[in-house]
């Protein structure tokens, strides 16, 4: 099992890539700690990985809120002694809006939570995984802050920051034995697709046209991604680091 003994704390993990990186991780060996903003979805991931005989922990947290951050990583390290992988999946999604018609409470709630939330989850991690002798940062980053797609300016904006965070955390924390390495998924199929579309549910129609968009041919699986960050937090990825990973079927290219 490539994490055997580790342990692992997942924003976002209620759902979606969260949810399908979480059950992985734990049946490669991880104890994970089920972090999201919906205590119950929280605790539905973490039944899940008990239920297959994995340990899990439950945890409510914004991760816009500095003291949530903070009491996750300390509820994690109290459950297990030690915390080797952080991944600072949480983030909320955009519709296509022209600037000018952007409003600021939406623009700010993106900002706080793709990008405060990456920032204050560092905060709080990096002195326990510094003070262990190491340990693994993965950030959820997108496409859209390498390819743009129109009208999702400030999550593309916001995932930007996360790729300039994630390069120059792995600079600053390199000589401490911290890997920070950043992943960029292509639209993939999860609750929050039909937001970046900006309806309430995604109909065929719209399907195919952001799949027209894909060379491969088809929306990314929460596993994908879930199957990228284990190779990431794993030492087969040992010298992979202030690297940005993109699952995105050839849209990049």
């Amino acid at each position: 099992m490539k994490l055997n003994g580790k342990v692992a704390l997942i924003t976002g993990a209620g759902s979606g890539i969260g949810w399908a990186t979480a059950l992985l991780f734990a049946r490669e060996g991880a104890r994970v700690a089920c972090a999201d903003i919906n205590e119950g979805a929280a605790k539905e991931t973490a039944q899940q990985i008990e239920k297959a005989g994995g340990q899990a922990l439950a945890l409510r947290a914004d991760v816009s809120q500095a003291a949530d951050c903070q009491a996750m990583v300390e509820r994690t390290v109290a459950a297990w002694g030690r915390l080797d992988i952080l991944f600072n999946n949480a983030g909320v999604p955009q519709a296509p809006t022209p600037v000018e018609n952007l409003d600021e409470a939406t623009f700010d709630r993106i900002m706080a939570v793709n990008v405060r939330g990456i920032y204050l989850g560092c905060k709080y991690a990096v002195p326990v995984m510094k003070k262990q002798g190491g340990g693994v940062i993965l950030n959820t980053a997108s496409t859209a802050a390498i390819r743009p797609r129109p009208g999702l300016n400030a999550y593309g904006a916001s995932k930007g920051a996360v790729i300039a965070w994630t390069r120059a955390l792995a600079l600053e924390l390199a000589s401490s034995k911290i890997r920070v390495v950043a992943i960029a998924p292509v639209a993939t199929d999860t609750p929050m697709l039909p937001a970046f579309m900006g309806k309430t549910a995604v109909d065929q129609q719209g399907r195919e046209a952001m799949v027209r968009t894909i060379p491969l041919g088809r929306l990314n699986t929460p596993e994908d991604i879930a199957r990228a960050a284990l190779f990431a937090a794993s030492d087969d990825a040992q010298m992979f680091t202030g690297t940005c990973l993109e699952v995105d079927g050839g849209r990049c290219i």
